[in-house]
């Protein structure tokens, strides 16, 4: 079949997706005769569309998957949606807007069924969009998190923590949004640095005229004020202990405190204490049993116990107090101040700290087992340098607020009685049932009032690797067959902002419900940043758009870009010319296959004159195959497609193709054909988790092969061994041949020009047994061995010295020149290395393979330094 002249990804992608969908090639059905390979997705919420952080998190995970299948394994990708409660209640709300329907206009469940039809015609976007990408999920077992039976495991959860005790309702401080009107977790709070204004304020000492100023970036709330705080070591204000001081505009005397947690040296150097509106004054008013005043509403308006400027917006009463204390001479002076201030990441209204009365669970047991699995490596976090944030988060946790002021999400199953007590159960059916026997009361239906809000939505994501397979084990005690054969899964990959709020409670419920890790794996992605190292977003207009980049550059092009620079749990600084330089290296595998398939064959030709060529690439292939499992076996994706992008480019297609190619229009042997097409197969099995599309089209137009032959199941390769000495012989024929091309090339000398080499050296067998290959690479009539030519270009490579004769074209002090170059390159590096071999930590803890290696770059440097020292003292 013959090849197009040019890879067009469009359609070859559509056909094979197609192929692979109607072959059921992504599905994955219990299987004891197989191993499971089990990844479910970190389900993106249904409000999204693909960006550039989900094309990274997909490739990786799809690259894992396809490499499992093709090993042998019943891979099982989980997909998925999260019902993201503020964020697609936000979407919601501003659709109703511009219907002209006001939400509060609406009962819940009216409100609820035009969230449903939002869903319905939104909510599988970014699913359909992953398909573009190539991800191999088993779509079949697509989930999401409202979905009637992993809902109904979520209340089960609820239900069942609730009755152990571990789930209570009270006030706390939590993330308030004003905007949202709803309780955050701290993940779901942005930090800002913004430009604020710090304001000096004139405190007067109660029964005297002395004053003493305080700081605040907010004025706006004084009149929570309960005390001032001093540090007790702090000599400035001994002469206040004791004492109150009068609050500006309302006059209330508060009480002078003191505690060492006030810093001495920031500000002024005291402290105005409002417990109701920060964490860290909360905190010291319990500490000092001191009254609490919560003077904001719930939509970030001042109240009635604010006294002043009732009513107005807690930004504008800012304002308005500040000139207020300005008129009234209680404001020393304002400066500009730049601080870090918390946004709601779904509403970016500036996040209120807030006591509120909300459900939390209780997170000081129910940790430990999940603490102690990662520091133990049970659970393996790659790379593990984040395994001491994840301990300093573990070790310090605190309550989870569970409930949200929402109402698209799961609705909390606590039903309120008559007689003010609360009961919780999973249907308003068992909560009266409850009522009854626990209050000996004759409650009807119509009596219980549901909770109004709803649970946080990682509430339902934490249990997403269980209630996949089986949602109704939180109820019964008992997994079914796909929880026993899929679980633990194998690996997640997600990002390391959602460690402790995702990837730590998924593990907490795993061993609170089924005593067992929920993954072995966590490979922790980094950020996808511009190229000024900022944070892709839609704000600042600097993320392409995936789909656009895929129309341009192929699906394969862009995984490949993606990959290219991305190691685990660093950040990826995006530049389009990464997946430009996927597609050309799509276009290079491309043109590669063509070059084969055009060769004639001729049974009459022997292949012996490409024995070496074969061989060597045989070693090579071998070498780097085993390069590439270990890099995939520690979780190094990026280094895995490197060293595949190597072998491909530089080896394959720079190298062996050069050498086994046959002269312009003359055939080539069989042997050397069939062994070309078999290399040819294994590099395409080796690369198609990276570039799925490309490959599989290529292994088609190799052989027409059945479905079951197909590439997607081909068994991956196995490494066999390899001869290290014949792959750095070669190694070293190619440079040879890298130096006669740059001296051609110097010198303005033709290709196709031929002329001879003389080689000083004390192993003529290393360039007699590739001889063949370095006459036609270089483009030589004759290969001899000897000492050094008068009237010759000389260079060195490891310690062998090699001449070319230019007939009177040599420039001594060029020459020279370039030697000295050389010289001083080498001596620098073999300064490195000895810097590492002098490094008794190096050579103690490093592989035996590796410090062997170091040593032998030592004797290789110190070999060519003393071959250019002796080529230089000829010269002059």
């Amino acid at each position: 079949m013959s090849l197009a002249t040019k890879y067009t990804p469009e359609a070859v992608e559509a056909k094979w997706y197609q192929y692979w969908m109607e072959h059921k090639f992504f599905s994955s059905q219990v299987d004891h005769s197989k191993e499971a390979y089990t990844i479910v997705i970190p389900p993106p919420n249904v409000t999204g569309v693909l960006h550039m952080g989900h094309m990274l998190n997909n490739t990786i995970q799809d690259v894992l998957v396809r490499k499992a299948r093709m090993q042998g394994k019943n891979a099982c990708w989980v997909p998925g949606t999260d019902h993201a409660s503020i964020a697609t209640e936000a979407k919601v709300v501003a659709m109703l807007k511009d219907m002209g329907i006001d939400k509060k206009s609406l009962s819940r469940e009216e409100f609820l069924t035009y969230a449903w039809e939002w869903k319905e015609k939104y909510g599988g976007i970014i699913l359909e969009q992953l398909k573009k990408l190539g991800a191999s999920c088993d779509w079949d077992r697509t989930k999401f998190t409202m979905d009637a039976d992993l809902s109904d495991a979520v209340i089960s959860v609820f239900v069942d923590l609730h009755k152990k005790g571990k789930i209570y309702r009270g006030i706390r401080m939590v993330n308030w949004d004003p905007q949202g009107k709803t309780a955050l977790s701290d993940d779901e709070v942005i930090m800002k640095e913004i430009q604020s204004k710090l304001y000096y304020i004139r405190y007067q000492i109660e029964g005297s005229e002395d004053f003493l100023t305080i700081a605040t970036t907010r004025p706006e709330t004084i009149m929570a004020d309960v005390a001032i705080c001093i540090n007790p070591n702090d000599p400035r204000f001994t002469h206040l202990k004791g004492k109150k001081a009068i609050i500006p505009l309302i006059n209330r005397a508060i009480p002078i405190i003191e505690d060492e947690y006030v810093d001495m040296e920031f500000g002024t150097g005291c402290l105005k204490v409002t417990p109701a509106h920060d964490v860290n004054d909360y905190e010291l008013g319990i500490k000092h049993k001191l009254e609490v005043i919560d003077i904001l509403n719930d939509d970030g308006t001042l109240n009635a116990k604010a006294q002043i400027l009732v009513g107005e917006d807690r930004f504008v009463a800012r304002k308005k107090i500040g000139k207020l204390l300005d008129e009234a001479g209680q404001l020393d002076k304002i400066e500009d101040y730049k601080s870090n201030v918390g946004h709601s990441e779904r509403t970016n209204a500036v996040v209120e700290p807030k006591l509120s009365l909300q459900w939390f669970l209780k997170m000081e047991d129910i940790t430990k087992p999940a603490l102690s699995s990662v520091m133990e490596d049970i659970i393996q976090l790659h790379p593990p340098k984040f395994k001491n944030m994840y301990r300093s988060w573990m070790e310090n946790v605190r309550d989870w607020c569970i409930s949200r002021q929402l109402w698209w999400g799961h609705q909390i199953p606590a039903y309120y009685l008559p007689n003010g007590e609360y009961v919780v159960a999973k249907t308003k059916e068992e909560a009266l049932a409850q009522a009854n026997a626990t209050y000996g009361t004759d409650y009807s239906i119509s009596d219980l009032i549901q909770d109004e809000d709803v649970l946080d939505t990682w509430f339902s994501s934490w249990l997403w690797p269980i209630s996949v397979f089986d949602s109704e084990v939180f109820s019964t005690g008992k997994p079914n067959e796909d929880l026993k054969y899929y679980y633990p899964t194998n690996d997640l990959v997600t990002a390391p902002e959602i460690l402790f709020f995702w990837v730590a409670r998924m593990i907490i419920a795993g061993y609170e419900y089924l005593g067992e890790k929920p993954f072995k794996n966590v490979y922790l992605t980094g950020i996808v940043r511009d190229k000024l190292g900022r944070k892709m977003s839609k704000s600042l207009g600097n993320s392409p758009d995936p789909l656009e980049l895929i129309q341009n550059y192929g699906a394969d092009g862009v995984r490949v870009g993606m990959l290219f620079s991305s190691p685990a749990g660093n950040d990826l600084p995006f530049d389009e010319k990464l997946v430009e330089q996927g597609r050309n290296f799509a276009n290079k595998i491309w043109n590669a296959y063509r070059l084969v398939q055009g060769w004639e064959i001729d049974s009459n030709l022997s292949g012996d004159a490409n024995a070496a060529s074969i061989a060597w690439f045989e070693n090579r292939f071998n070498q780097a195959l085993t390069e590439i499992e270990d890099h995939f076996e520690k979780f190094r994706i990026s280094d895995a497609l490197m060293a595949t992008y190597k072998l491909i480019w530089d080896d394959f297609c720079s190298w062996y193709l050069e050498m086994i190619k046959p002269a312009y229009q003359a055939p080539i042997d069989p042997a050397t054909h069939a062994k070309t097409i078999e290399f040819f197969e294994n590099i395409l099995k080796v690369l198609h988790p990276f570039m799925p599309f490309l490959t599989e089209e290529l292994w088609h137009q190799i052989n027409e092969r059945s479905a079951e032959n197909a590439l997607i199941v081909t068994s991956w390769p196995s490494a066999g061994s390899f001869d290290v000495n014949n792959i750095a012989e070669a190694a070293q024929i190619f440079e040879v041949v890298s130096q006669i091309r740059n001296i051609r090339a110097s010198k303005g000398i033709s290709p196709k020009e031929t002329f001879s080499l003389t080689i000083k050296t004390v192993n003529a067998g290393l360039y007699e047994r590739f001889e063949a290959v370095l006459k036609k690479l270089a483009n030589l009539d004759s290969v001899s061995f000897g000492d050094s030519l008068d009237n010759a270009i000389s260079f060195v490579v490891k310690a062998d010295e090699c001449f070319i004769p230019m007939a009177g074209q040599v420039n001594v002090e060029e020459e020279r020149e370039n030697i000295t170059k050389e010289l001083e390159y080498t001596k620098g590096f073999l300064q490195s290395v000895m810097k590492k071999l002098s490094n008794e930590r190096f050579v103690a803890g490093a592989p035996e393979a590796v410090v062997a290696n170091e040593k032998k770059k030592q004797a290789d440097a110190e070999a060519k330094i003393k071959a250019l020292e002796e080529a230089l003292r000829k010269l002059s």
